[in-house]
């Protein structure tokens, strides 16, 4: 005869404990979504447009705007090449360079900008060269774009990565034995191969950089981008008056998920 099950081990195996997980984890998502419904509902509408053309607001979001194009074409022209050299490596270099490219992810924004300013502030050899020739590398959109790029290049990197690592070897083994050169077959089979891939590292790359306030404010006070310009409202005239940037911030943050999704592509898988 088969052993009965007790009272207790039958009323467990009854229990939903999918429910529970569910019912435990929706006090997150409310903690996510309540405070973003409470900034886009704490003002009307038509005061958040009013604002948004205000000279500061505009300025602000044209600084952040240029920069981080800006940014995001820097981080292609350099950032791609990295990526498929380190989907195409192995050994322990590889590792080092992956860690490396990482390291600004994990670095405290405010620790970027210290580091940044080691480098290109006013005190240090390259800063003063750079200025010396009308090309200042902080309080400039020139630190912006530095700052910028510093913090967001590794989002395109490690997801242009992840892209050329899922084309098929074959593929570019069969084009190199119909004598086509290494470059051909990058920009014929695996680059449009890659190129969702590719693209949604550029779009979290962007989003990233429109949004990035640490690095930022270290290098580049002025001219001021959107986060910058937030918090100077929030410290000079109080939270309401930081609002319609915030609102520009939140949908570019939005439109960023949109993006992703029709792309099919999820970065943190």
């Amino acid at each position: 005869m088969f052993p009965t099950k007790s009272r207790t081990e039958a009323a467990v195996e009854r229990f939903d404990w999918v429910s529970v997980t569910f019912l435990l984890g929706a006090v997150l998502l409310c903690y996510y979504l309540v405070p973003l419904l409470s900034l886009l509902f704490s003002q009307p509408p038509g005061t958040v447009i009013q604002r948004l053309s205000t000279p500061d607001v505009v300025s602000a979001a044209t600084t952040s705007l240029t920069a981080s194009l800006a940014s995001v074409a820097i981080a292609t022209l350099f950032g791609l090449p990295l990526a498929y050299w380190l989907a195409r490596a192995d050994g322990r270099v590889k590792t080092i360079v992956t860690a490396l490219v990482v390291l600004p992810l994990v670095l405290p924004p405010i620790v970027s900008g210290m580091v940044l300013l080691t480098v290109v502030g006013p005190a240090t050899a390259l800063g003063q060269f750079a200025a010396a020739n009308g090309l200042p590398l902080t309080r400039s959109t020139a630190g912006v774009v530095l700052a910028q790029t510093f913090v967001s290049s590794p989002f395109l990197v490690i997801t242009a990565k992840a892209a050329f690592e899922s084309v098929d070897r074959k593929l570019e083994y069969a084009s190199h034995s119909l004598g086509k050169s290494r470059l051909t077959t990058f920009r014929r089979v695996t680059l449009p191969l890659a190129w969702q891939g590719i693209l949604a590292g550029i779009t979290l790359a962007f989003a990233r950089a429109i949004g990035e306030f640490g690095a930022t404010i270290m290098l580049a006070y002025y001219p001021r981008t959107m986060p910058v310009q937030i918090w100077v409202s929030f410290t000079t005239l109080g939270l309401d008056n930081a609002f319609p940037v915030a609102v520009i911030l939140v949908g570019i943050a939005v439109t960023t998920l949109v993006v992703l999704n029709a792309l099919g592509t999820n970065p943190l898988e």
